[in-house]
């Protein structure tokens, strides 16, 4: 009922009266509840995860609210029902519903946010420690350091609850490291396959075999386990670690791209202190003819820019200092190595460098795993 000024005195007067029984048209406590549950809204995010559901909520509280500001001065009856409080209170109820399932939503979408971002990251340092393995790095460029980006950013969403957007980048990473697998595989793939590595095999035989046939040492380098081994009669005698140029896992193709060549080499000169500026360096004479033969066809083919040169000065050289530990295309051993190498080969050795000597080489284990990965859902 409302009541003029004078008229709502009286029966403010009348309601003492009558046992103080008169109640305002909507219980504050209703009020509080229903903001509450707007707030609680906002905290599960419903404007971005439930629009429709927030929406309508909103709109409908939005109204009720200028019909309370206009019902303010209205008092009834304990007895008498309320309209505007029956919409309030159903409006509640619905609101209670959302809330409960949006945080049903919310805690699903933490178990599968959690899920996906541990499962990525684990990945990713997978790749990673692989990547490192077989010097990967150079065929991948600023991939890997745009996917860790993502990684990062998964994780620092999913802190901040935001769990749809830590799901979405998440599954970027994903598909990254998919299309990175991938380039790897086409990029060194020849380190799993079948033929090449029979190839390899044939060659580094024939070399074990002129060294027992010719009671000589030889020398075979596999890039992929990143081995030297000297050969003295056919029979292995020593082995040593070897780092390879920069981007020496690839095959070489012209000058200056870092790649270690494959071959059948021979050493042409040794140069000891004074004639090199590293510690010791046996200089092998490539480009041989077979290397000119692939580079020339490659060149008339397009997969080699006419600008580009074949290159030389491939060398088995030691450390220039503890500062330069990098090679260019060459093989490095340390300098202790080098120096029993360097008295342990005449001019005139053979060196053949293979990409592997088994199938079961670094490279082709390190790309296995990543396809195994890649077969498996975040």
């Amino acid at each position: 009922m409302r009541l003029g000024r004078v008229n709502r005195t009286l029966t403010s007067a009348l309601c003492v009266v009558c046992f103080s029984g008169c109640v305002q048209a909507v219980p504050p406590d209703l009020l509080a509840a229903l903001e509450s549950i707007d707030q609680d809204m906002i905290a599960l995010r419903a404007p971005e995860t439930a629009p429709e559901e927030y929406g309508a909520f909103v709109r409908q509280w939005i109204a009720l609210k200028s019909r309370v500001e206009l019902d303010d001065d209205v008092i009834r009856w304990p007895w008498e029902t309320s309209e505007l409080e029956n919409e309030l209170r159903g409006l509640y109820l619905r609101g209670e519903r959302t809330v409960s399932q949006l945080h049903d939503r919310q805690a699903n979408w933490q178990r599968t946010a959690q899920s996906k971002v541990e499962s990525i990251e684990d990945r990713f340092h997978l790749m990673r420690s692989h990547i490192g393995s077989i010097d990967g790095r150079i065929v991948l460029g600023e991939r890997v350091v745009q996917t860790d980006l993502l990684v990062k950013q998964a994780r620092t969403f999913f802190e901040q609850k935001d769990y749809r957007r830590a799901i979405q980048l998440a599954e970027e990473a994903n598909q990254a490291l998919v299309h990175q697998a991938a380039l790897l595989t086409q990029e060194l793939g020849r380190y799993a396959d079948e033929k090449r590595i029979a190839s390899w095999q044939a060659m580094a035989q024939q070399t074990m075999d002129w060294s027992r046939t010719h009671q000589s040492p030889a020398i075979v380098v596999s890039k992929a386990e990143r081995e030297l081994i000297l050969y003295k009669n056919g029979r292995k005698v020593l082995s040593y670690p070897v780092r390879l140029g920069f981007n020496g896992i690839r095959e070489k193709q012209f000058q200056g791209d870092g790649a270690t060549p494959e071959g059948r080499y021979r050493v042409i000169d040794k140069r000891g202190p004074g004639q090199t500026q590293f510690y010791r360096a046996l200089v092998l004479d490539y480009p041989n003819a077979e290397d000119r033969r692939r580079f020339d066809l490659a060149k008339k083919t397009g997969h080699i820019a006419l600008g580009k040169g074949i290159g030389g000065l491939i060398e088995i050289h030691g450390v220039e200092n503890e500062y330069a530990q990098q090679t260019l295309g060459c093989v490095m051993l340390d300098n202790p190595s080098m120096a029993a190498l360097f008295e342990s080969v005449p001019v005139g050795t053979p060196i053949t460098i293979v990409g592997a000597l088994t199938g079961q080489n670094t490279v082709a284990l390190a790309l296995s795993e990543l396809a195994h990965h890649n077969r498996q859902e975040i």
